[in-house]
């Protein structure tokens, strides 16, 4: 178990937390492991996200957060009319960031990144709020980027990350795992999935707004699938397909909640996009990996990086979306199952340490504890 910091002395005022993050999951989980370490310790925590995003669906499960949605832009790689229209929603959600931790006061802000994170991080440093970021790509992204002049220290996974960083202001902490996921009953997700114990279970993540080309490729490959596995496939919102439904050993749910530690535990190998808080969590959880990492088409290139940088330790297979076919799919899949207790035993070796335990310091000692 991580080693933290101790509770605050009883009768002093609680510290104030601010938390942002947001536009994908990945942009949230980090913030979902922090959050309950410092509630038990007495910090008055709040969270600030687009109006309408996934962040918001994530944090509004937790008892005691505080949400305050704001106006956002999409830092966009592509060309889009809504480029023109985005600056102003970033300004306005400025102003509105400003206003909120203006009357929030608090003591220092966390940022995961993301989009909706720039106008937070600005509104905190017009405030003159310290800000740490956290950064668990290899290389940081756009949101992170434009946020580090104005952010006292980032907080990263990759070691190699620190020559990205400008201004010394680069900590490496390691991976952030959520504790829950630890906590995984094997017995109680083949029963949730109504699946029997015996036959390799193969989880299948497409990221949290799912993938539809994975999708697809995986429900015409089912006959071969099921002769090995039983499949329990995340195929994200609106994309279930009933024509499937039928199908001996094949459970598709748009997303999991409460259940996906049992479900994790109870997975023999995993198909996944290649973001990095994800794949870490299945390195601390030995579950060996077939990757299949975003285009730069359609990303920056990090999860090409990450899952590069996982091949080369012997964590998992990679197959690049340019060269994804049926074939070279159930072949990559094959060589992962083969392989998995060796692949288990590499992972083994990995040692995580205790980066919550770091990061929390590290929130005290900015706030001058």
């Amino acid at each position: 178990m991580p080693t933290v910091s101790p509770p605050l002395p009883k009768g002093e005022k609680p510290k104030r937390i601010l938390f942002t993050g947001g536009g994908s999951a990945g942009h949230v989980t980090v913030n979902l492991a922090l959050i309950p370490v410092l509630q038990a310790q007495g910090w008055d925590i709040s969270y600030m996200g687009s109006s309408g995003g996934i962040e918001k669906q994530l944090v509004g499960r937790l008892a005691d957060v505080a949400y305050y949605g704001i106006s956002t832009g999409k830092l966009r790689r592509y060309v889009d009319l809504q480029n023109m229209k985005d600056p102003f929603h970033v300004v306005k959600g400025v102003f509105q960031a400003y206003r909120h931790i203006r009357r929030l006061r608090p003591d220092v802000v966390f940022s995961k990144g993301g989009f909706v994170s720039v106008p937070v991080v600005l509104g905190a440093w017009l405030n003159r709020v310290p800000v740490i970021i956290h950064e668990s790509d290899l290389t940081p992204g756009l949101a992170n980027r434009i946020a580090n002049p104005f952010a006292k220290r980032v907080c990263i996974t990759f070691e190699e990350t620190a020559a990205h960083i400008s201004g010394g202001k680069a900590l490496h902490v390691g991976p952030i795992v959520r504790s829950e996921l630890l906590r995984g009953s094997v017995l109680k997700g083949l029963q949730w999935s109504k699946l029997l114990p015996g036959k390799p279970v193969l989880l299948i993540m497409g990221g949290s707004l799912g993938s539809k080309r994975i999708n697809e490729m995986v429900r015409r490959s089912l006959p071969e699938l099921t002769r090995t596995y039983q499949v329990v496939h995340l195929c994200g919102k609106g994309e279930l397909d009933e024509s499937c439904s039928h199908v001996k050993g094949y459970r598709q749910y748009e997303y999991i909640h409460d259940e996906l530690p049992d479900i994790v535990a109870c997975t023999d190998v995993v198909i996944s996009r290649a973001g990095s808080n994800s794949i870490f969590e299945f390195l601390a959880l030995r579950k060996p990996m077939l990757l299949i990492p975003l285009s730069k088409e359609a990303s920056r290139g990090d999860q090409i990086l990450n899952a590069e940088s996982f091949r080369k330790s012997g964590y998992c297979e990679v197959i690049q979306e340019e060269e994804l076919t049926d074939e070279a799919f159930l072949t990559a899949l094959g060589k992962v199952h083969a392989e998995r207790d060796a692949i288990r035993a590499r992972m083994r070796q990995n040692e995580l340490g205790d980066p919550v335990g770091r990061i929390v310091t590290l929130i005290r000692e900015t706030c001058g504890e």
